[in-house]
Formats: structure tokens, sequence, C-alpha cells
């Protein structure tokens, strides 16, 4: 059952949404990594759905009692690539004794309208799912096994000179929200993952990836570029089937799946992500620690 709500109404609940998510992924967060409020330095949020001033960073110091000195670095325009793009940023202002929260969250089903009857809007209804996540990126040895970043990347696309920006877009009326979607965005995907820099180098072979899960193309599209096997997306398929696309959360709600069923200490690993603009986010990646 639905019904039909204004734009202030739905944008309130959207946004309620997305802090109460992201305050749940982000205290699960710290507690797995036995980090206390007080310890984090930065802390960088990702969020498209729920438009509000102050936003979910500010909701997050006083909800979780994170310093108020910390350094804030709230994103609200990377939608689907934001939770690639969050942890890269978080490993390039990491260091000794400084702590990064990356937390984001989406509540997409708000997204869904009844007016938007095209095929494109009706599998993202399909696709489409809310959920939230977080991370502690930390400079420190690792307490446990997991997740180490060696090196990132991001790129904003071009067609030959012409502007991308209407491959995904987030637009909104008085009803609320539209996302909108064309064919050159599957088409940009094969066009982006020749370019990763790590691609040519020989002993780049990834045994398992972070693949953000935009659709089942876009995944089959990771594997046809070479970028890593069937084998090593394991998770991101198991992901898209069981949990849907939940925008920018989605890579980090991967790489808790990966840490429930890991890869043997030392594999190489791709962590890689799309969204507006039409923008990519990839990272280099190893699992510290055994199996």
């Amino acid at each position: 059952m639905s019904r039909t709500e204004g734009f202030q109404e739905r944008n309130e609940r959207t946004f309620a949404e997305v802090c109460n998510l992201g305050e749940r992924a982000a205290r699960q967060a710290l507690d797995q990594a036995g980090i206390r409020p007080s310890d984090i330095g930065t802390l960088i949020t990702f969020h498209a759905t729920g438009l509000a001033i102050p936003g979910l960073d500010v909701h997050l110091v006083h909800a979780l009692g994170l310093p108020p000195t910390v350094r804030r670095i709230p994103m609200t325009q990377l939608a689907c690539a934001g939770g690639a793009h969050a942890l890269g940023l978080a490993a390039a202002l990491v260091r000794p004794g400084h702590h990064v929260l990356v937390a984001g969250a989406e509540a997409l089903s708000t997204v869904y309208q009844h007016a938007d009857a095209t095929l494109p809007a009706m599998i993202y209804k399909m696709l489409f799912g809310d959920g939230g996540a977080a991370a502690v990126v930390s400079a420190e040895p690792l307490r446990q096994p997991g997740l180490f970043i060696e090196d990132t990347w991001t790129y904003l696309h071009s067609d030959e000179g012409r502007d991308t920006v209407h491959y995904y877009k987030l637009r909104a009326d008085s009803a609320g929200y539209h996302f909108d979607s064309t064919r050159d965005a599957i088409k940009a995907v094969s066009k982006v993952l020749p370019l990763l820099p790590w691609g040519q180098e020989e002993r780049w072979e990834p045994g398992f990836a972070v693949i953000h899960p935009g659709s089942p193309k876009i995944l089959d599209l990771v594997v046809e570029a070479g970028a890593c096997s069937e084998k090593a997306l394991r998770h991101s398929r198991t992901s898209l089937e069981e949990d849907g696309n939940t925008g920018g959360p989605a890579v980090l709600r991967i790489l808790d799946r990966t840490h429930d069923d890991p890869p043997p200490g030392g594999a190489q690993g791709l962590l890689f992500g799309v969204g507006p603009g039409f923008s990519a986010a990839a990272a280099r990646t190893h699992w510290a620690g055994s199996a």
C-alpha cells in the first residue's frame, strides 16, 4: 500500500530516517572498532535523500557525543558514489592518532513516485532499497583482519568534451524527488573501468571486490572489463539480491559482508563505485590478516 505525500512531509520523513539509519550504523562501527566517540578527529557523512540544514553530520555529532572540535565533511550530492568516495577521502585524511568516522544513509524508497511510469523508473523502483552504513578509518595497526587501503582514485567523466550530468540526475518538483537516468550511464561504466590506474599492472589480480551494486548490468560490466573475476564479485551480487541498491551505503554494507566471509590474508582487492556527474571513485586495497 502507498499514498501520495507532498514534498515537505516526504522530505521531513526522509531526513528523519536518514538520521536514524546513519546513527545506528555509526554506533555499531564505533563499537566494533573499539573506538570511543572522543577519539574521532574527522567525520565524513554522505546522503542524497533528505534535504536539511543542518544535516546528518551535525545530528551525529550531538547523538554520538563526538568532540565539538571534530572536523565535519558533509557530502550530499554524490549519491551512489558516496561510499566509495568517502572511504577514499578518509584514507587521504587519516594519520596516526587521528581516526575518521565515515557514515552514510539513504531512504531511496522516498524517491518512488506514482507519476514516474517509464521503464527506467519502474526498474529503479524494483532495485532501490533503504539502508545505512558506517566505518572507522584509522592509521593504527588493525586489531583484527580488515581492509587496508593502498591507493585511491576519482574520475569525472566527459564524453569527448560533452558534459555527462544528465546520465544520472535527481530532480525535484512539488511532489518530491524523481530519479532519472539514461542509457549513456551504463555505456559510461564501460568507458571508465579501463582507466583504473592499476588495471594494466602485471601482478594486479583482485581476489575480492567491493563494487557498488547499481544494477546487475553494472556488475556484469565490471567482470567483462577484466577489473575482477565473477568469484571476487560474490558479495556484491549477494548484496544486490538481498538488499537492492541502497545507494552510497551499499559499498560499506558489502564491506561488512566481506568481514563476515573474508578472503585470504594478503588478497588484493578492488573497491569501486559510480554516480552522478558522471563520476567514479575507486581504491586499490588488500585484506590485512588471515581469514
